[in-house]
């Protein structure tokens, strides 16, 4: 059986698409799936910090292209789930120093090694390393802030998803394509600071897998190394742990996306 590629994505920066990758395959592997997670971000490399493995890095992604180590030399085996590996990025090396058939080369190994599913932590925008993080894929997570500019760059993503990837040249139909909406908050959205979940689902013409709330846990887990979805007493931990549940078919309503209804005691004393 072949493994279930998925690409994190996103047109601009800072939308969350590293935390969500780690919160993803973190959930994937919970739920008793054998994953990968890759750090597509040559030169910057961000997730081995998120995922806690940074100290544990011997040879990155590039070494493996380039065949200076082998896969099992190269994967980080997560110290919390044993189903779950992280490949991290080069902080030294060129954006250039990815080539597609390394790529393939990587995701094929991981395939042949049992994995069922292979998340790839794309950098933001439409260069090189981006457009070789989706290339492959079977899914794509589109990451989006509930802002007009985010919105709008995503919208480039979603067409190159239709037009520039292995599945689109071959015509084996499209990629899957999920849109999951991070820092929301729903008294913003009330005000008119924000777009609605519904506004962004019409904009784009694709539906939404999730809803994260803007939360503080998400910073602090990953300033402690830890994903955020193995915090479960936040509400960011738990949108993540129902996005996961969603990805892998089960229905849930979506929380976290009506402004908190007031107490007696708020109602009665202000506040």
């Amino acid at each position: 059986m072949t493994a279930e590629i998925i690409v994190v994505t996103s047109g601009k920066g800072g939308v969350g698409k590293t935390t969500t990758s780690a919160s993803l395959a973190t959930g994937l592997a919970i739920a008793g799936k054998k994953v990968a997670v890759i750090d597509f971000d040559v030169g910057l490399r961000n997730l081995d910090l998120i995922m806690g493995c940074e100290r544990r890095v011997v040879y990155d992604f590039v070494n493996v292209v380039q065949g200076e180590a082998t896969l099992k030399q190269a994967l980080i085996k997560d110290k919390r789930h044993e189903n779950l590996y992280v490949l991290a990025a080069s902080q030294t090396r060129d954006k250039d120093a990815l080539t597609q058939e390394g790529v393939e080369k990587v995701l094929d190994g991981l395939s042949e090694e049992g994995f069922d599913y292979i998340v790839c932590d794309s950098p933001a925008g439409i260069e090189k390393g981006a457009h070789l993080a989706m290339y492959f894929a079977d899914h794509a997570m589109v990451v989006v802030n509930p802002e007009v500019s985010s919105v709008r760059d995503s919208d480039r993503i979603l067409g190159l998803l239709a037009s520039k990837t292995r599945r689109a040249e071959r015509g084996d139909g499209a990629i899957k394509q999920h849109l999951l909406l991070t820092r929301y908050n729903p008294i913003r959205v009330a005000a008119g600071e924000m777009l609605s979940v519904k506004d962004v689902e019409e904009i784009l013409g694709i539906t939404v897998v999730g809803v994260i709330p803007e939360s503080e846990n998400v910073l602090a887990a990953s300033n402690a190394g830890v994903p955020v979805i193995l915090a479960p007493e936040s509400h960011a931990g738990q949108a993540y742990s129902d996005t996961v549940a969603r990805v892998l078919g089960e229905e849930r309503p979506l929380r976290f996306i009506d402004v908190p209804k007031k107490g007696f005691l708020q109602r009665v004393f202000g506040g």
